[in-house]
């Protein structure tokens, strides 16, 4: 599975109901329509306006970056079978994550329904390495 997306599936795992409570529900339209055949996806879409927002904001940023590091802390402490960090790395990308906005938690909620190897899985991936270059700085 893609780095960047196993870290947004793990945060998503760990982040409390009320802030997904707090994710944008667009307007249901009373006509189901179809959207053009190359057009991107919701989450693609999403996935780019997520990049926008955090690039603009230096916090944001770092919260992203930071929890990218955490995310290679839980695959270290899984490996280790280490629950006891595995929990308290979780709580720390709780904290991160609402940091980043409710775009970010709606993003990452649509990851569920998404399968890792899917056309849709690799946009939202390049749509986030703009983010990945600006913690690699």
């Amino acid at each position: 599975m893609n780095f960047k997306l196993f870290v947004a599936v793990l945060a998503l795992a760990s982040i409390p109901m009320y802030v997904q409570a707090q994710a944008p529900n667009p307007p249901k339209s009373s006509k189901a329509t179809k959207p053009p055949p190359n057009a991107p996806s919701v989450a693609t879409t999403a996935a780019q306006k997520v990049v926008k927002t955090i690039s603009g904001d230096k916090t944001k940023i770092q919260a992203y970056c930071d929890i990218g590091k955490l995310g290679g802390q839980i695959e270290e402490a899984e490996r280790k079978q280490d629950l006891n960090r595995i929990d308290d790395l979780n709580k720390q990308i709780d904290q991160m994550a609402t940091k980043l906005g409710p775009d970010y938690v709606a993003l990452i909620s649509k990851l569920d329904d998404i399968g890792p190897d899917s056309k849709e899985a690799q946009e939202i991936s390049s749509a986030l390495d703009g983010l990945d270059k600006l913690c690699a700085k």
